[in-house]
């Protein structure tokens, strides 16, 4: 007892090359333990996004680019397969497919068009607000809010992918209705408005200006309207009705389609219909190409632990030099004591005494660090994720 309490006054009274040396010891054991909690956590939570979405639909390509695209709302543009597509599932009667369309942005976050299925089968709750039921209405994210400092009875504008894309596609503003509650998912990082409503923003759908004025009437000319007129910016209770789409919707994209299938036996039935290499479609399962994608990352993992046990094993012996340099700088210091009377035992005792408190300190702030990023693992992981798609 006597020698803990020498050895913590002795640390106490050289402060600075404690406190130093406790931090460089504390760094040294957070961060192995806080890389591996957040490489858990990410595999988990990638692996869970790709567990939870039976089937994806799409063109045939890249599955990983349609699987980036339709679950984390990523940069990648998979070519857009018809809606026909959609009504081919329905009409199967094999499972319920959810169209998403994920083409556009507003102020960097993803757009995605979709249907109210979408937001049942993420278990998505309004924590603020309603959810979509008018054309042009914006539903967003916890995380969008957050940033960008938005809520209800705000708007946010459509943005074109790049400059040179603007051939039939205008922006659109959209009033904010609502406002998701977290879930630690890409969700958080997205604003949903209804798939028709990312039909306007591509050009296929517009409304109409009123091109018959009181001028016009008082005058008696005659005006012939057509699809030239002035195109709206903004959908309004007043404008709404003239808002139409040119074609058959069955020709109309989507960027990707999650099959929710009935049971195992439709599932299996409907990936039978897309084994054909030369079809413009394919059906994937996210688990799959995720798990794929963890496995690569991970193999990096195990090259990263070497190098950090390297590195961590140089920090160890960097900070076992500067105690022993530290022990020879006391070495009258330790022979004044001896003479007093003092046992090398007793020395021994001492000098242990204060190297276990330093080591005792810095285990407890590194258990202390570890546990706050555990406790917030999920929460910056989802955000880490949403960021980097």
């Amino acid at each position: 007892m006597n020698a803990l309490y020498l050895a913590f006054a002795y640390l106490r009274y050289h402060w600075g090359r404690s406190v130093i040396l406790t931090l460089v010891a504390a760094l040294i054991l957070f961060v192995p333990i806080a890389t591996q909690i957040l490489l858990s956590s990410s595999e988990r939570a990638l692996v869970a996004r790709g567990e939870a979405t039976p089937l994806l639909l799409g063109s045939r390509g890249s599955q990983l680019d349609l699987t980036m695209a339709a679950l984390y709302f990523s940069d990648e543009r998979p070519d857009p397969i018809p809606m026909r597509e959609v009504e081919a599932i329905w009409d199967s009667g094999l499972a319920v497919p959810i169209p998403v369309h994920t083409a556009f942005s507003s102020a960097g976050f993803r757009i995605v068009g979709t249907t109210l299925d979408y937001f049942a089968f993420r278990n998505l709750e309004i924590a603020d607000g309603r959810g979509l039921s008018v054309l042009g209405d914006a539903v967003i994210g916890s995380g969008v809010a957050a940033t960008l400092g938005k809520g209800i009875g705000d708007t946010l504008v459509s943005a074109p992918e790049n400059l040179f894309d603007l051939d039939g596609v205008y922006p659109l503003e959209m009033p904010i209705v609502g406002v998701l509650a977290p879930t630690n998912a890409p969700d958080d990082q997205a604003i949903f408005v209804d798939i028709k409503t990312a039909w306007v923003i591509q050009g296929i759908g517009h409304g109409h200006e009123d091109v018959v004025t009181a001028a016009q009437i008082a005058s008696g000319s005659d005006t012939v309207a057509n699809a030239a007129v002035v195109q709206y910016q903004r959908i309004t209770e007043v404008n709404i009705g003239s808002f139409h789409f040119h074609g058959s919707q069955d020709g109309f994209p989507t960027s990707a389609v999650i099959v929710v299938p009935n049971d195992t036996r439709s599932a299996t039935i409907l990936k039978g219909r897309y084994l054909d290499t030369e079809g413009p479609t394919q059906i994937v399962e996210p688990a799959g190409v995720i798990q794929g994608l963890v496995d690569r990352i991970f193999r990096i993992k195990s090259l990263l632990d070497v190098v950090t046990a390297i590195i961590a094993i140089a920090a160890l012996a960097a900070i076992g030099l500067a105690v022993f340099l530290s022990y020879r700088l006391r070495a009258r210091e330790i022979a004044t004591a001896v003479k007093l009377g003092a046992r090398r035992g007793m020395v021994l005792r001492l000098l242990s005494a204060e190297t276990f408190t330093l080591l005792l300190i810095s285990t407890c702030i590194a258990a202390a660090g570890a546990i706050i990023v555990s406790r917030n693992a999920e929460a910056w992981v989802g955000w880490l994720l949403a960021l980097g798609s």
